[in-house]
């Protein structure tokens, strides 16, 4: 998975999704995302890499452009996986009520996010 959530979207709506977020920065080494825990935010991934762990063996590494903790949110379920961070991080967050407005009020992007959340869960 090489491609950005952004692929395909018009520059209005990177705008707009961009703005409804938050630009944090996280320290190498840091878990924003607990497997077995309720779903309550996620992640744009600008900068860095994070490691993402089923019971402590992980199952993918994602970058810049990749979405995470989506899927919890839209499945209304709790979190299947832990995510680490690899190195330093520049991430956009989410909470689950932006997430899904936006999901819902930008159809090219709730297309990215769904397309994105199936193409991980038919690899586990």
């Amino acid at each position: 998975m090489t491609s950005s959530i952004f692929d395909g979207l018009s520059p209005a709506d990177v705008t707009r999704i961009r703005s409804a977020g938050t630009t944090l920065t996280l320290p190498q080494g840091w878990s924003p995302i607990s497997e077995q825990t309720p779903a309550d935010k996620a992640y744009i991934i600008e900068q860095g890499e994070v490691s993402v762990r089923r019971r402590g063996e992980e199952v993918a590494v994602l970058g810049p452009g990749q979405i995470i903790g989506e899927a919890a949110i839209l499945n209304r379920s709790l979190r299947s996986a832990s995510v680490v961070s690899l190195t330093p991080l520049r991430v956009i967050h989410f909470t689950g009520e932006v997430l899904e407005r936006l999901v819902d009020q930008v159809p090219a992007f709730g297309e990215a996010v769904r397309s994105a959340t199936a193409e991980r869960q038919g690899q586990s």
